[in-house]
């Protein structure tokens, strides 16, 4: 693997795990509001949720970033947005045009996020990383 590669996949694991930390963070910093927003939405034990969706999200996040683990921290991540996204971005039930366009979006965002923690998932965090996941037998974490 080339240095260029491992940069690469240093930035990459970067600019991914950055949405996730500030969002986790931001959930601990608005602890209230959020499980208020997930009792609105039906879930049950929202103060449990919340604190499950923060330790999933900051957690896997700052994993990824670091690269320890990397591999398994994508796959937590893509456990969270999948689920995030079939809670809060379900678009075509939302009827109001100044909204549904967002919320598709989001969505749509979500799908892609999800495609780059795949990548990272399949092709290992590099070698700039304090540790490698052998999911999937291989050392390349």
């Amino acid at each position: 693997m080339s240095a260029n590669t491992d940069i690469a996949r240093l930035v990459g694991r970067l600019a991914l795990a950055l949405i996730f930390i500030l969002s986790g963070f931001n959930k601990i910093m608005n602890f209230g509001a959020f499980s208020e927003g997930l009792a609105a939405g039906g879930l049950p034990l929202p103060q449990v949720l919340t604190v499950l969706a923060i330790a999933l999200e900051l957690g896997s996040a700052l994993a990824l970033a670091v690269g320890f683990q990397g591999r398994l921290a994508a796959l937590g991540l893509v456990v969270f947005t999948i689920l995030a996204t079939a809670i809060g971005h379900r678009f075509w039930e939302i009827t109001d045009p100044a909204v549904q366009p967002m919320q598709m979006i989001m969505f749509l965002k979500n799908i892609a996020i999800i495609g780059g923690l795949l990548q990272v998932w399949a092709g290992g965090v590099g070698r700039f990383a304090l540790g490698r996941s052998t999911i999937g037998g291989s050392k390349a974490g």
